[in-house]
């Protein structure tokens, strides 16, 4: 920290307590003080002032600045109509802004802005990471009313997967039943992008409602739209738990992943020798094929010179035949004068 001190808001936004954006409201409401005087916007501190936010104490240039902030977990009932994200182009009404914490949290993922329900929201980079990892397959349950009654052909086909070509990819086989008429309960282990939407678009109706209300072992429950809680220990732990499970699990995929991968590379080499083999064959018997062609072409040939000769032969015998039509005298004057020859 300089001589001339730090803006209020950059250091309780360092410090991990909260945004710029959030310490500056903080600031405007009156809930931030700094050497007992409540403090004013644009305000800089120096070292050894000490600053009290929301009830926690702070003092500048201290240890106690630069620890770590205590680890914040929260359950959180989006409505609909909030964002998800800080970079909005509508400036919608954010989720960060939505919730009132005096420390910098983050969403753990994302929740269409027409769609309600549970999100988690921390201040751990670390959590925030491993259960976005989609490889984990971490279940999200949700409830979904649709525009049209729900058949069982419906659900047989959001169970096996349903192609989305728009992402050009088949989605993961799923739990669904019908809790409904126009209503459906769905668990998903990947996170595909409006992935429910665009699975009942593809299947010939549309959403009306949709709400999630589980994240692994987190539950929804009776939170209110808008309303939020800290997780508890007990679900915290347990939560810890089931991340090192599906890690330890993806581990093990992974490798079996790559043991198959290795298998089938061996087996596409075999394959690319087989086919090698037969581009062999096939080009022996197009060299054949092309062998017979020339022989087939030379005895064409010969047959045309032989028809040729024929013709012309005919040629001839047609006109020596005229020739004897055209003097029928003069072979009966030959038969009339050969007995002569005798005397």
């Amino acid at each position: 920290m300089g001589d001339d001190g730090i803006r209020l808001n950059k250091f309780l936004s360092g410090a991990g307590i909260c945004s710029r954006r959030e310490a500056d409201r903080l600031i405007e409401e009156g809930k931030v003080t700094v050497g007992g005087r409540t403090a004013v916007p644009g305000q800089k501190i120096k070292n050894g002032e000490t600053v009290v936010c929301n009830g926690r104490t702070i003092a500048a240039g201290t240890k106690g600045a630069e620890e770590k902030p205590d680890r914040v977990l929260l359950a959180v009932h989006k409505p609909c109509g909030i964002v998800c994200t800080t970079s909005d182009k509508d400036r919608a009404p954010n989720i960060v802004d939505m919730v009132d914490s005096p420390v910098r949290i983050y969403p753990v993922g994302r929740l269409d802005k027409e769609s309600e329900g549970l999100i988690l929201m921390t201040n751990q980079g670390d959590l925030v990471n491993r259960l976005m990892r989609g490889s984990n397959g971490h279940e999200k349950e949700y409830l979904v009313f649709i525009d049209r009654p729900v058949k069982p052909e419906f659900i047989q086909k959001m169970r096996k997967g349903v192609f989305l070509p728009e992402l050009d990819v088949t989605t993961k086989p799923c739990f669904a039943e019908m809790t409904g008429e126009k209503s459906f309960r769905i668990i998903l282990t990947q996170g595909l992008n409006r992935q429910i939407r665009r699975m009942c678009e593809q299947l010939g109706c549309k959403v009306r409602k949709l709400k999630r209300v589980r994240i692994i072992n987190i539950e929804l429950g009776d939170l209110k739209a808008g309303e939020s809680r800290p997780v508890s220990k007990k679900e915290y732990a347990e939560l810890m738990r089931r991340l090192e499970d599906t890690s330890s699990l993806s581990l093990k995929d992974r490798t079996v992943n790559e043991k198959d991968r290795g298998k089938n590379e061996k087996g596409r080499n075999e394959d690319s020798k087989y086919r090698a083999k037969n581009e062999k064959s096939r080009n022996e018997d197009l060299k054949g094929r092309t062998k017979n062609e020339k022989g087939r072409n030379e005895d064409q040939k010969y047959r045309m010179k032989n028809e040729k000769v024929w013709n012309e032969d005919t040629k001839y015998r047609t006109k020596n035949e005229k020739s004897r039509n055209e003097n029928p005298e003069v072979r009966t004057d030959k038969r009339k004068k050969a007995p002569g020859k005798r005397k």
